[in-house]
């Protein structure tokens, strides 16, 4: 059998240095043939590029592209290449670039991409017809009506909806009673929200299981990433937002659970390694040997369950909300809430608050139910503006 071709977008993120390990590990079972990276760290990018010898690598920024020719030619003369040894790939630069890159030939398309900045790229791969491996959810919260046509296109990278998905296999559709989603409950786990109100930007970056990047951390420790994970829950495998729960387990071994009409639950577990589901999203539907290390069940290990603090962390619940409202209502809210998670970051918003900004742009707006392409953009636009002036109030008030 052929390997599979893999275009990685957010190749030098977290999910995309992962995905690289996943494929040198399996060289008979993927080939990279695109790289894609937001031009932070081109001298990682190009390095990647040569090792993996791809056809095409995409920048965001149109000016980066002859810095990520330097870089890759100082790569290959670093690692004693001489001319003729290797081939120097395509480069496509500027705002479109990934969104290209995601058409390009290939079997699988892998976005780990972070923020609605995704949304374009995502659905120029499912239209493409690549299956999609996504990683990045605010492209499926931000246009899920968009992407209904698509969803037998993509396979979840994140850990709870491939935990999902693998339970799902142990039923029927029509035997599901439920689907709950683990959190971690972040650092902040057991504080009150009166406790949260000084938290630091680095002490919300201090995740005690996951090691991510700043985005999706902070969204973590205020639990809108889980509240966005439902919201993807629904999209992905249609269950209600009635039948869609949340428990807070500390240790991040059981990814999720799936209950079943006659009471049973089957789990999904292992390490917290993003190996796993990366590798499965790859190789769907096919597992891959010693994708992870596993659990140890030699040693002795406890394993806690709690409900969740609505009162201190209201995202889950402000996120069902508007993924009930559906249309353009859920990209309001993940435009708003980038734009609050950077004024933390910044200094310019306290923790709670965050959520709190978040809940007034989404109570403001006049949401369209039915959604163009250009609507969730406008939308985003708006819900971007409106929380950066309700933040300068905040400040001034």
């Amino acid at each position: 059998m052929s390997p599979r071709d893999v275009v990685l977008l957010g190749a030098t993120g977290s999910i995309g240095t992962q995905a690289i390990d996943v494929v040198r590990a399996n060289p008979d079972r993927f080939r990279v043939v695109g790289l894609g990276g937001g031009g932070g760290r081109i001298d990682l990018l190009a390095q990647q590029a040569l090792e993996l010898g791809v056809e095409v690598v995409a920048v965001a920024k149109a000016s980066a592209a002859q810095d990520l020719l330097l870089a890759f030619y100082a790569a290959a003369k670093a690692q004693g290449y001489s001319a003729g040894e290797f081939s120097v790939p395509k480069v496509l630069a500027g705002p479109a670039a990934a969104t290209e890159l995601a058409a390009w030939p290939c079997d699988v398309v892998l976005n780990g991409m972070t923020g609605s900045v995704g949304l374009a790229p995502t659905l120029a791969a499912l239209e493409a017809g690549r299956t999609l491996a996504l990683a990045n959810k605010e492209s499926l919260v931000a246009g899920g009506p968009l992407l209904a046509p698509y969803m037998a296109q993509v396979v979840p990278v994140d850990s709870e909806h491939s935990a999902l998905a693998q339970c799902l296999r142990g039923g029927r559709a029509d035997e599901v009673r439920r689907l709950v989603l683990t959190a971690s409950g972040g650092p902040f786990r057991g504080r009150t929200r009166d406790q949260l109100a000084d938290v630091t930007p680095e002490q919300a970056m201090a995740h005690p299981t996951w090691d991510m990047g700043p985005v999706i951390t902070i969204n973590s420790a205020t639990l809108v990433n889980k509240g966005l994970e439902v919201i993807e829950a629904h999209l992905l495998f249609g269950t209600p937002y009635d039948r869609l729960d949340v428990v807070v387990h500390p240790q991040s071994v059981v990814h999720s659970m799936v209950e079943f009409d006659d009471g049973s639950t089957l789990l999904q577990a292992s390490p917290p390694d993003m190996r796993l589901p990366i590798g499965l999203a790859l190789g769907w539907p096919d597992r891959l040997p010693r994708a992870s290390y596993g659990l140890d069940w030699t040693a002795a290990a406890t394993w806690e369950f709690e409900p969740l603090d609505t009162a201190a962390f209201p995202a889950v619940e402000l996120c069902k909300a508007a993924g009930r409202r559906g249309g353009t209502a859920p990209a309001v809210l993940n435009a708003a809430n980038e734009v609050c998670v950077q004024a933390f970051v910044d200094g310019r918003l306290s923790f709670p608050a965050i959520v709190d900004t978040v809940a007034e742009v989404v109570g403001h707006h006049d949401f369209r139910e039915r959604a163009t392409l250009a609507d969730v953009l406008e939308s985003e636009t708006w819900a971007r503006a409106h929380a950066a002036e309700l933040i300068t109030s905040r400040r001034q008030g």
